[in-house]
């Protein structure tokens, strides 16, 4: 089991396409309740990893990790903690942040992108020479340089092959991902069109620095692989949001859709709420007969945003154009081992 946590929807930045803008609570300065994550590992003991996110998770004070690295400890647990920052707070106040970032059970990961509106905290753009000194800042007190996530909307989408070439210099690896339809995000990028970006990193000889490229490939070879491409969330994933709302995704958790009810799985039960939903088994029933069903078909909240903005159609005739493709990437690249954070996958 992996539990995904947002201690807090604050966040220093105004990312245009962030899942977590423009999402209501009744208090959106609340905080997730210690309490009940640790109800959930006594539930789980088992729990892999702690991935936090937000917001972004330096809105809370270091103090907040120590107190679940000390009951992990306390139970002796082996769950690590992996948290996804933009990192600007690290690069103001590096001190305040260094020795939890160096704790054995934390791993630290980022995001980047150009373009597609990802803004600090004045409206100004985050640029690459503002990326490059968050990263040489945690090569410098933490050892190394974090991997990162971009995130792909029209605006950007001509950047993707940049993109990669910067985790290449950096000798890191990107998870170039498509903007889903949450928050101020009105409309998703539509799939298709971030998988011909992969045939074209693919082609530019550069899958080794990029996680969704590589994905792609283990999914036609019917190996195990992750977010976006996991069908079986249910099965491995909850999320806890910060006024205690359940779920098994996180990007359902965004939309508040199909809660689980929390004190019935403390108690024993167990609940599988998207795979019971026959409306996310696939985009259309032609779907079940195509070589391309595994790719289209990962993710479940992918399937629900193409339907509800009609794009499921251009889609699906996009996707047929470049099925040879991606069939012969498979073809020739069998020799590739996938980069799969083994604490990720149940």
């Amino acid at each position: 089991m992996d539990l995904i946590i947002k201690p807090t929807e604050l966040c220093n930045f105004k990312c245009s396409f962030c899942s977590s803008s423009k999402i209501t609570f009744e208090d959106n300065t609340a905080t997730l309740d210690l309490n009940k994550i640790f109800k959930f590992l006594k539930r789980f003991p088992e729990t892999k990893t702690i991935i936090v996110n937000g917001g972004d998770p330096l809105m809370m004070k270091p103090n907040y990790y120590w107190k679940i690295i000390e009951f992990l400890d306390k139970h002796d647990m082996p769950t690590t903690i992996s948290l996804t920052t933009n990192l600007y707070p690290f690069l103001m106040k590096p001190l305040k942040w260094k020795e939890l970032f160096n704790h054995s059970r934390v791993g630290v990961a980022t995001s980047f992108q150009y373009g597609g509106g990802r803004l600090k905290g004045d409206y100004s753009e985050f640029t690459e020479e503002d990326f490059w000194k968050c990263s040489d800042v945690m090569l410098e007190h933490v050892g190394y340089r974090p991997s990162f996530i971009a995130v792909i909307v029209d605006d950007n989408e001509d950047t993707v092959l940049q993109t990669v070439e910067l985790a290449k210099k950096m000798d890191v690896v990107c998870k170039v991902n498509y903007a889903m339809a949450s928050g101020s995000q009105s409309a998703p990028y539509r799939l298709s069109k971030i998988y011909e970006r992969y045939v074209q990193i693919w082609k530019a000889g550069l899958s080794d620095w990029e996680h969704n490229t590589q994905q792609m490939l283990n999914r036609l070879r019917g190996g195990a692989t992750i977010c976006p491409q996991a069908r079986n969330c249910d099965s491995h994933i909850r999320t806890i949001q910060p006024e205690g709302d359940y779920y098994s995704c996180g990007a359902f958790g965004d939309d508040l859709d199909k809660p689980i009810d929390f004190d019935y799985e403390m108690k024993g039960g167990f609940a599988t709420p998207l795979a019971e939903d026959i409306n996310l088994m696939s985009m259309k029933k032609a779907c079940f007969t195509c070589p391309m069903y595994e790719i289209c078909n990962g993710c479940k909240k992918t399937i629900k945003d193409l339907k509800e903005h009609n794009m499921v159609e251009d889609h699906c005739q996009h996707m047929k154009s470049m099925a040879n493709d991606i069939i012969a990437l498979n073809r020739l690249e069998t020799a590739v081992t996938p980069y799969i954070d083994e604490r990720e996958i149940a």
